[in-house]
């Protein structure tokens, strides 16, 4: 019986120290990306985005790109347009010929300012599974909220170990669906117009605003 509680107390010791170590490569990695983020005056991303429903068997694939500066970006999805200019939201439909304006909410996780570097707080990290995509060495992090959120259960950050730059984000949602984010083209520092993050109404006469903060 002392030999197996001897045993049963190691195992346990190998576990903990393994999950530890596991936990502080994981940590060591994210912040090699996002030290490499941050190194850039601006970045540009044309991606895919996926989503898929394994419970109504659906999936819906579309192309997007977003451009980004410090906190202001602008993002092309959808058929619309949402623009930062580091105080307020412009989201832009051109079909409804509608423009909604708005304040940045405290409450979100996961926005196109943030999509480089969400990670760095309020997740817990571990390192997951390595997959060799096209040549390229993929490394997977799995990263929890530390707080329950109704949003997603878990987050898997698919990093480029060689670049240090994220290959692609799978967000697995609480309500069962799942939404794949995968880079197609990664530019850094390009030559960007110097209204790009601003709003200008006179190229949207006739749209309804709606000013969310009035």
């Amino acid at each position: 019986m002392k030999m197996l509680k001897t045993l049963l107390s190691s195992f346990i010791f190998l576990f903990v120290v393994g999950n530890a170590i596991q936990a502080q490569t994981a940590k060591t990695l994210l912040t090699e990306v996002a030290d490499k983020v941050k190194s850039y005056d601006n970045i540009s991303i044309d991606f895919k985005y996926e989503l898929k429903n394994s419970d109504t068997n659906s999936k819906e694939e579309t192309r997007g790109s977003v451009k980004l500066q410090g906190d202001k970006y602008v993002l092309n999805l959808f058929g619309g347009k949402v623009l930062f200019d580091g105080t307020k939201i412009y989201q832009i439909s051109t079909e409804d010929e509608e423009i909604t304006i708005s304040s940045p909410s405290q409450e979100e996780t996961l926005t196109p300012s943030n999509m480089l570097t969400f990670f760095e707080e309020g997740y817990n990290a571990t390192m997951d599974v390595e997959q060799n995509i096209q040549g390229r060495k993929i490394q997977y992090v799995k990263l929890t909220p530390t707080k329950n959120t109704e949003e997603f259960k878990f987050i898997l950050l698919g990093v480029d170990k060689q670049t240090k730059h994220i290959y692609n984000q799978i967000i697995s949602q609480s309500n069962g669906s799942e939404i794949t984010i995968t880079v197609a083209n990664f530019k850094t520092n390009q030559p960007l117009s110097s209204t790009l993050f601003q709003f200008d109404k006179s190229k949207y006469d006739g749209y309804y605003i709606n000013n969310l903060d009035e």
